[in-house]
């Protein structure tokens, strides 16, 4: 039977990454572009899988050696998702989210990896994701921590080779704007369920 630390890791994983963004844009672009599709999403997952197991330990660690933390980063979690689904759901609202692709002449591997690198580390969410937010939740299951990272892990994986193997077959899907208002919608949806939880516990 699969852990329930594993499910919830991999769901909430899903559930922060498959918001458009700067990064998945530039995933989706590379694999409609068909440039080094397999190089950008590995990096993108073993990055992700990096600052999740890094937020997991380390968080285990300062909450050994002070307490309090754990009460104010669920809060600020809490606060978190509550903005995070309401900025979804005004894009499903408002039709914000597009996505263009430009044409043009192929980049070299260098420069491709350096963006997606940028991406990546350059965001300032990505840490309150998956240090900050993927580390306070993984406390709720004691001793199974790294379980539960793992979890999260496997859904940046399936999610950035999913998008970036599958953009051909996206492109159409999301060319129309409800495809996004629907995405959107169920992205606030998740984001309040998991903030709820997190204020209940405490």
């Amino acid at each position: 039977m699969i852990s329930t630390a594993y499910t919830t890791g991999f769901s909430i994983g899903f559930s922060l990454i498959v918001a458009i963004g700067a990064q998945n844009a530039f995933v989706l672009r590379q694999g409609l572009r068909n440039e080094h599709v397999l190089a950008v999403a590995l990096t993108c997952a073993l990055s992700d899988a990096l600052l999740i197991f890094f937020g997991v330990s380390g968080f285990q660690q300062i909450l050994a050696s002070a307490p309090w933390i754990d009460p104010v980063m669920r809060y600020a979690g809490a606060a978190f998702l509550l903005w995070y689904g309401a900025r979804s759901l005004r894009s499903a609202v408002t039709g914000a989210a597009s996505l263009v692709i430009e044409e043009g002449a192929g980049l070299p591997f260098s420069t491709v990896i350096s963006t997606c690198l940028a991406f990546t580390w350059l965001n300032p969410h990505v840490y309150l994701d998956t240090v900050v937010l993927v580390g306070t939740l993984s406390t709720r299951f004691p001793g199974e921590e790294l379980i539960f990272a793992a979890g999260a892990s496997t859904a940046s994986l399936a999610f950035f080779f999913s998008l970036a193997y599958g953009a051909t077959f996206l492109r159409p899907l999301f060319a129309r704007p409800l495809a996004w208002r629907v995405l959107d919608t169920c992205i606030a949806l998740i984001m309040w369920a998991i903030a709820m939880t997190l204020l209940l516990e405490i």
